[in-house]
């Protein structure tokens, strides 16, 4: 029983001292074991004797063996002699910067940092992994200038603190602007600091500050990337670069650098022009394209290279703006009437002049506030004053090249080229415009009117030569009718001719009788067809003409009428004689009532020779008329009666018949 004991008792004595074997190597020893993972820290606990019993005044972690925190860290690895009354071993993991970040380092002991900085300035201790080194070499307590990149570190974290934070990144099209939070003061008069060089985009802090680097903005930017910044030491502002469009330029006005020489002479006094570098406007523009430029420490002002089109209208702007405040000018006439027009100016600054330009206004919205709108608007103002409103609509062409001489000889002295001043719409009163509508009206009408009349004419024309052509056929059968007529009379009068002398005279009279009926109806139908030929032309031109000539007309029928009557007459008489004649006439006046005068008797002559023929025709007559039913004696029973022809006149003519 006491063997089983005992056996037992040495088992758990092992395990024991397995389990607690560096406590037990370490009592008895001073063994200390430090892991491959870790860094001892370490503390002293006091010290028996010796000049270095304790810490200096102000210091926190020893240096020179005095109890306290010790600079000095354990190394993965075996350790003797740390014994356990009297340091005491801090095991601490390894400080690890992930990929995209860095270590930004606060000591919490070293020498005091200046009066006036706030960083401590970096000193050789292996990426802060000596810290004896570190304090040897007058370090500086405070936040750190350097810091430590991706990797692993053994730090002593009972000196330094470390602070993991990411990489400054810049954008595609963008720049960093940079703002130092230490340095030297920013030169009286000077908005940002001087230009240093050798400090590496701002990554080397250290080297900024002992090439003289000034606190506050910075003049140079850094461009796209990755930057292990310490946003300790500064602060940087992303924006995008300045972009110069196709058909501008970009005029650059610096705030920063040296005082530069004048380049424009002594004729140009609206500011300096300067070269590239110095304070001032610069000489050289800058072309299309991107840039980075810094906007606190210069301004980069576009002027268009192209032709600019400027409105003043109401509601209409162009893409570029700068007459986004002008509208449409109101102007009164000579005549005191209110009215609009819309004006449009093309101007362009030439490339070399575009400095110039902005040395004198600023920018070219002043541009257009000071020179061009007030230029424009008063010299339309004034033009129109000097007319009325009709007179200003009708020379709208003579005075857009008037005022295009005008506004060109104003805008050379402003180093600007005017290419064209339009005049859009003119908008007068509308009362006037009222007046000039209907007064154009009235003309149209008119042209109108007339023309309408002219038509009228013509197919006034157009309906009496149709009438005429329609009434030729009459006309011309009316006169073959009377040369028929006439021809037929001639060819009895011959025959007649060849007779007896007696029948001769006879068919002769009757001949001429017939004869001149012929004419007559021919000049009758003459006259009618001549009265329906002016009745129709007439009738196309008004009625009451119509009347008129069908009045003359009638007139000339009758007139016809009682000359060819008065010319049978007159024949009649010839042939009959006057006596004769006359008693024919009485007789044939009795006979239209119908009375009868004599006996049915055979009425004989006198005896005589000369009235025998006469009378027996006499008396035929009266029986004829008596008895109207009766029918005529045959011509062949007639007694001839011979009847001489008149012998030629002594002037050779022969006697009218």
């Amino acid at each position: 029983m006491k063997e089983m004991l005992l056996t037992y008792w040495w088992i758990g004595l092992i395990v024991i001292c397995l389990i607690l074997y560096k406590f037990i190597l370490r009592f008895l020893f001073g063994m200390v074991i430090v892991p491959e993972d870790r860094i001892g820290l370490v503390t002293k606990k006091f010290v028996l004797f010796g000049a270095n019993k304790e810490l200096p005044d102000g210091r926190i972690v020893a240096t020179n063996g005095e109890a306290g925190f010790q600079a000095k860290t354990l190394a993965p690895g075996l350790y003797f002699g740390m014994w356990v009354w009297q340091y005491e071993i801090t095991m601490e993991q390894f400080t690890v910067i992930p990929e995209g970040k860095i270590g930004l380092v606060l000591s919490k002991d070293g020498a005091e940092i200046p009066t006036g900085n706030i960083l401590g300035r970096k000193v050789e201790c292996d990426n802060f992994q000596d810290a004896s080194m570190f304090l040897m070499n007058n370090g500086q307590r405070g936040r750190q200038t350097n810091y430590i990149t991706a990797g692993s570190y053994r730090i002593n974290t009972m000196l330094f603190q470390v602070s993991i934070t990411e990489m400054v990144r810049i954008r595609e099209s963008m720049v960093g602007i940079v703002t130092t939070l230490d340095g030297r003061p920013i030169d009286s008069g000077e908005i940002a600091g001087k230009a240093v060089e050798g400090h590496n985009n701002f990554q080397d802090f250290d080297a900024f500050l002992e090439n003289g680097g000034n606190r506050g903005l910075q003049p140079s930017v850094i461009l796209a990337g990755s930057y292990n910044l310490n946003p300790w030491a500064l602060q940087v502002e992303e924006t995008p670069m300045t972009e110069i469009p196709i058909g501008y330029v970009g005029v650059v006005i610096s705030y920063i650098g040296h005082d530069g020489k004048d380049l424009t002479g002594v004729d140009f006094k609206h500011g300096n022009i300067v070269e590239k570098g110095s304070k001032g406007v610069w000489s050289e523009p800058f072309g299309p394209g991107k840039y980075p430029v810094n906007k606190y420490t210069m301004k980069v002002e576009l002027v268009p290279t192209t032709n600019l089109v400027l409105n003043w209208a109401q509601a209409r702007s162009e893409s570029h703006n700068l007459d986004k405040n002008l509208s449409t000018i109101t102007v009164r006439s000579k005549d005191g009437f209110p009215f609009n027009l819309d004006v449009s100016q093309i101007i362009h600054v030439p490339t070399n002049e575009a400095p110039k330009v902005i040395a004198r206004f600023g920018n070219m919205v002043n541009l257009v506030t000071q020179v061009l709108e007030p230029t424009i608007g008063n010299y339309f103002r004034n033009s129109a004053q000097d007319s009325d409103v009709i007179a200003f609509l009708s020379t709208r062409k003579e005075r857009q090249e008037s005022a295009k001489e005008h506004i060109k000889k104003v805008l050379d002295e402003y180093n600007v080229n005017a290419v064209d001043t339009l005049i859009g719409d003119i908008v007068p009163p509308e009362s006037l415009m009222k007046t000039l509508t209907d007064r154009k009206i009235a003309e149209e009408q008119k042209v109108t009117y007339e023309t309408q009349k002219q038509a009228q004419e013509t197919r006034q024309g157009m309906e009496k030569e149709t009438a005429i052509a329609d009434m030729q056929k009459d006309i011309v059968k009316a006169q073959q009718s009377v040369e028929i007529a006439e021809r037929t009379a001639n060819a009895t009068v011959k025959k007649a001719e060849g007779d007896a002398s007696g029948v001769k005279l006879a068919v002769g009279a009757e001949a001429e009788a017939t004869k001149m009926r012929a004419l007559a109806e021919a000049e009758a139908t003459r006259a009618r067809a001549k009265a329906d030929s002016e009745a129709v032309k007439l009738k196309a031109d008004a009625e009451a003409e119509r009347i008129s000539k069908t009045g003359i007309a009638e007139a000339s029928k009758i007139q016809a009428v009682g000359k060819s009557t008065a010319e049978a007459y007159e024949l009649a008489v010839k042939a009959l004689g006057g006596e004769n004649f006359t008693r024919y006439k009485i007789t044939e006046e009795l006979s239209k009532g119908n009375i009868k005068l004599i006996p049915d008797v055979l009425i004989g002559g006198n005896g005589q020779q000369g009235g025998s023929a006469m009378d027996g025709l006499l008396g035929l007559k009266l029986m004829e008329m008596m008895d109207p039913e009766k029918k005529q004696v045959p011509r062949e029973t007639t007694k001839s009666v011979k009847v001489e022809k008149p012998k030629p006149t002594s002037g050779g003519e022969e006697p009218k018949k």
